[in-house]
C-alpha cells in the first residue's frame, strides 16, 4: 500500500500545536506534540527548552514515523484507519492504541500489530473500524484522572480525527 503517513502527519499537526510547558500537563516541556522525554529517548541524550523550541516538523517528521506510525503498521491500514489509529497512538501510546485496535478487529489484543492483525483489520469494514476505534480511544481518555483538564479538548480532537478520516476514505 502507498504511505499516506504525510497527510496523516499534517493533520496530526494540526492538533499537536507548537511549543507549551503547562505545569499542569504531565508530559512536560513539548513541542509539535514531542515531549521532551520523548525526543531525549529518539536522540540518545539530554535536551532543553531552547531546543525543543527549535523543533519543526521536519525534524520531527523521522521521529513520528519511526516511533508511531511504522509500530501501528500504518503503510499497511486502509487509509483512513491509518490516521486514526497514527492519532491515537500518539496522544495515548502505540501498544493501546494497538490493543484497541486488535479488539476492534476480534484479535488477540497483545499490543503489536503484526500480519495476523494485519490480515483481521483489513477483513473490517474501515468505517466501522475507525469510529469503533475513536470510541476505544473516548473511552479510555475519560477513565484518566487529566480529564476534567484536557476532556474537551481531546474529544474535540477524536472528533476531528473521526470526520477526516471517514473522509480520507471517500
Amino acid at each position: 500500500m502507498q504511505s499516506n503517513f504525510d497527510v496523516c502527519f499534517a493533520y496530526l499537526l494540526q492538533h499537536e500545536g507548537g511549543f507549551v510547558n503547562d505545569p499542569r500537563d504531565p508530559g512536560g516541556i513539548t513541542n509539535l506534540g514531542v515531549t521532551i522525554a520523548t525526543w531525549e529517548q529518539y536522540t540518545g541524550r539530554e535536551s532543553n527548552e531552547a531546543e525543543m523550541r527549535a523543533l519543526t516538523p521536519a525534524i520531527v517528521a523521522p521521529l513520528y514515523r519511526s516511533a508511531y506510525w511504522d509500530k501501528i503498521g500504518g503503510d499497511a491500514l486502509p487509509i483512513g484507519l491509518d490516521h486514526a489509529a497514527f492519532d491515537f497512538a500518539v496522544n495515548s501510546g502505540v501498544s493501546r492504541c494497538a490493543r484497541a485496535l486488535q479488539r476492534v478487529a476480534n484479535v488477540t489484543d497483545d499490543g503489536v500489530i503484526g500480519p495476523g492483525s494485519l490480515q483481521a483489520i483489513k477483513r473490517l469494514d474501515p468505517l466501522d473500524a475507525v469510529q469503533d476505534l475513536c470510541n476505544a480511544r473516548l473511552a479510555f481518555l475519560k477513565g484518566l484522572q487529566t480529564f476534567d483538564r484536557f476532556g474537551n479538548g481531546w474529544t474535540r480532537r477524536i472528533n476531528d480525527v473521526e470526520i477526516q478520516a471517514k473522509a480520507m476514505m471517500a
